[in-house]
């Protein structure tokens, strides 16, 4: 064992920020990476874990989502250059590395306290970005965040794993807390849902899936002021053409093309304003 590598212990839901972490390596390992993520592997690197646990490559649906969510954020940032980011389940993810939000922006990296913990001994500290280490469904650490400016909200692998009513209550928090943004998550239908909790390194952990959603739109009567504005489907990516595996580019086109299939998972992006009084 090296001793200067993070010994990590976590379980359930907190270890599947792991998988998250080793597909980001493999994928910048790649001739052609998709992300591209260096200080992933950087930090792959220095922690002490049997990543060969993880037996099912899913570097290609976890980089295409997160370079997603990277440009979706970028967007945003492009037109509110005084924004605040809300990036909640945050994990070992660099997203603010990747994204580099000019200094105006108020950047919050949100997750439980033992994670936070960790990305203070592996990340360096950047000017603009603060660290809020409690569960995304206490419902008191939204009460001191500025509302002076618009917000992004970004939840990639979170929701999933929260029951319906803690969703629907953290949504609702931040959509009544700030003044107007746009949230951004992954979601998986109540199919993908039953499908999921069969994958061989999701089991290995312990994590449970919880939340599913089938029509975006319903999201909308449960959240007030919360409006769809549309979705990006992983089995529709321009970077499946960059990957070697011809069966699994032929599995993607049949998935698009079959809406049952390809709403197993998808990226959905909402926009909310206090002055939708819906």
């Amino acid at each position: 064992m090296d001793a200067a590598k993070e010994k990590i212990v976590l379980t359930g839901e907190m270890e599947t920020l792991l998988i998250t972490l080793y597909a980001k390596a493999q994928d910048n390992r790649l001739a052609n990476p998709i992300l591209g993520d260096r200080m992933a592997e950087d930090v792959l690197g220095r922690i002490d874990y049997d990543f060969a646990r993880f037996t099912v490559d899913v570097s290609v649906v976890v980089t295409s989502r997160a370079k997603q969510l990277d440009t979706w954020t970028r967007e945003f940032l492009a037109k509110h250059s005084d924004a605040t980011v809300l990036h909640l389940g945050c994990g070992l993810d660099s997203r603010v590395f990747r994204v580099d939000p000019p200094a105006s922006v108020r950047w919050y990296d949100v997750d439980q306290p033992k994670v936070i913990e960790l990305r203070q001994r592996l990340f360096p500290a950047r000017d603009g970005c603060h660290l809020i280490g409690c569960s995304v469904t206490d419902p008191g650490w939204i009460e001191d965040l500025p509302t002076d400016s618009p917000v992004m909200v970004i939840a990639e692998g979170l929701l999933c794993y929260l029951a319906a009513a803690d969703v629907h209550r953290l949504l609702a928090r931040l959509t009544s807390h700030f003044h107007s943004g746009e949230m951004v998550f992954d979601a998986f239908s109540r199919l993908g849902i039953r499908l999921t909790r069969n994958h061989p390194s999701l089991q290995m952990t312990g994590a449970t899936l919880r939340w599913g959603l089938n029509n975006p739109r319903k999201l909308e009567r449960r959240v007030p002021h919360l409006t769809f504005a549309t979705a990006w489907y992983p089995v529709a990516s321009p970077d499946l053409a960059t990957i070697a595996n011809s069966r699994y580019r032929m599995a993607c086109r049949v998935m698009n093309v079959v809406p049952t299939l390809r709403n197993l998972t998808r990226l959905l992006r909402y926009q909310f304003s206090r002055a939708n009084t819906r």
